[in-house]
């Protein structure tokens, strides 16, 4: 208990003396807002974070803009964050509120928590910044903190950790000033007690920090084997016909979903560029002898949560229309500009 009495004195006064942190969501009690913020800095650093959150909040200022919005324009205002579940949770989510609450942002832990796309660590972050409820956040940054300074061996990843982490998160949290507390925490592992090169030496913990006084401090928070990744291999086809090219919304639940892409061709491996252009795959699609091949990209690769995305685009001019591609959207040059875009795309058309 002496520990635990330490650890919360001594993190409330590095934040009040040393934390020069400063973000426009800190000190934020409009709900609103500080759900934008959470959503935004799940899975994004904050330095990334931060010109997203400011343009979002000037277009959709709250809750009743946000849900009136035209999908099209909230995806393109979040093209490169990545993660699109939380800009579809996002705008499905303030449609609720509005529709069913009045616009009005609920006050209650548990029917935050009920909200879709919340989960309990940005659930315990909106009631306590914004309605100075006592619920403890635990994300990455307590995780990583916890485990170090009370030496705590358990992987965070799996229930057993979660549940142990959870509880003294609980138990830590200063009932009084939650929101403060969890303020402090998540800038003290942003701050000092980061992942890579953490900030030993200035730390105020320090002298009790069970990982450091052990040398520990690289091997945790410790975590299962992770899963597998999965390799995946995409053809695009970037087909146009009379000055437009042709497009289409990824609707499935898959990785982008309602976002546009070139037409596509997935492969179980990469093929050699000629080789996929005399595959069947290709060749039932473009039936026609009637096609110019303009230009065929690099392959270029990029890396998800749990997928590993390999890819290169095809640049085809036909001259006559074929029947497979009245199912695709046409559109102009400058038309492209404002379609939402996986981040695979939208970098492979900004170079």
């Amino acid at each position: 208990m002496k520990n635990k009495k330490f650890f919360v004195e001594n993190l409330i006064k590095w934040n009040r003396n040393q934390n020069k942190s400063e973000m426009p969501w800190k000190g934020e009690h409009d709900p609103y807002k500080v759900w934008v913020s959470e959503i935004i800095l799940q899975q994004t650093r904050v330095q990334q974070g931060l010109g997203y959150y400011n343009r979002f909040t000037r277009a959709w200022p709250d809750i009743r803009s946000l849900a009136s919005a035209k999908e099209q324009e909230v995806y393109k205002l979040w093209e490169g964050l990545g993660y699109y579940s939380r800009c579809r949770n996002l705008i499905e989510t303030a449609k609720y509120i509005n529709r069913e609450l009045g616009g009005q942002f609920p006050d209650k832990y548990k029917d935050i928590l009920a909200l879709k796309g919340i989960g309990s660590y940005t659930a315990a972050a909106i009631a306590s910044f914004a309605f100075n409820q006592p619920y403890a956040v635990v994300d990455g940054n307590v995780y990583r903190i916890l485990s170090r300074f009370f030496g705590m061996q358990l992987a965070v990843n799996n229930s057993k950790g979660k549940k142990i982490f959870a509880a003294l998160a609980e138990e830590l949290l200063d009932k009084s000033n939650p929101g403060i507390y969890n303020q402090s925490i998540m800038d003290f592992g942003a701050v000092i007690c980061k992942p890579a090169l953490p900030l030993c030496a200035e730390c105020q913990l320090q002298k009790r920090c069970v990982a450091y006084q052990q040398k520990m401090v690289y091997r945790l928070p410790l975590k299962e084997n992770k899963i597998k990744m999965r390799h995946r291999f995409f053809n695009y086809l970037v087909i146009s016909h009379g000055g437009k090219v042709f497009v289409n919304k990824r609707t499935e639940k898959d990785i982008w979903q309602n976002l546009f892409e070139f037409i596509l061709m997935e492969t179980d491996n990469m093929l050699p560029d000629e080789e996929f252009l005399e595959s069947s795959k290709f060749t039932d699609f473009i039936r026609s002898r009637n096609y110019r091949i303009d230009k065929i990209s690099q392959i270029f690769k990029q890396k998800l949560t749990h997928q590993l995305i390999f890819g290169r685009f095809f640049h085809i001019t036909l001259k006559t229309m074929q029947k497979p591609l009245n199912k695709y959207k046409m559109v102009s040059p400058k038309g492209l500009a404002t379609l939402p875009f996986p981040k695979f795309i939208s970098s492979y058309l900004k170079d």
